[in-house]
């Protein structure tokens, strides 16, 4: 009777630490996960930051080129008009240069006809 006490005294106490080790493989198992899953979702929000970084970076870069694009075209457009005023400058001269010619061979005109006139008297 004593070794049969014995005997299962000694298998319930076999039997309780192989369920506490039991449990403490789970916890250590269940911490692993978590700790898995804390790491998996730390790397998820480092991947949603750099991707937010880089689509910020690429909106910045068209908001620049677009700013560039549009001074180029106001450059263009100044330029363009410096060119049309200065032709225009030109054309000016050209016209004021033709009727002090044409003035100047109307006097000679004059003058030789009034020469003429004169001859002939």
């Amino acid at each position: 009777e004593e070794k049969r006490r014995e005997a299962k005294r000694r298998e319930a106490k076999r039997s309780e630490e192989k369920r506490r080790e039991g449990k403490r493989s789970e916890a250590k198992r269940s911490e692993e996960k978590g700790s898995e899953a804390k790491r998996r979702e730390a790397k998820r929000r480092e991947a949603k930051r750099s991707e937010e970084k880089r689509r910020e970076g690429k909106r910045s870069e068209a908001k620049r080129s677009e700013e560039k694009g549009s001074e180029a075209k106001r450059r263009e457009a100044k330029r363009r008009e410096a060119k049309r005023s200065e032709e225009k400058r030109r054309e000016g001269k050209r016209s004021e240069a033709k009727r002090s010619e044409e003035k100047g061979s109307e006097a000679k005109r004059r003058e030789e006809k009034r020469r003429e006139e004169k001859r002939n008297e």
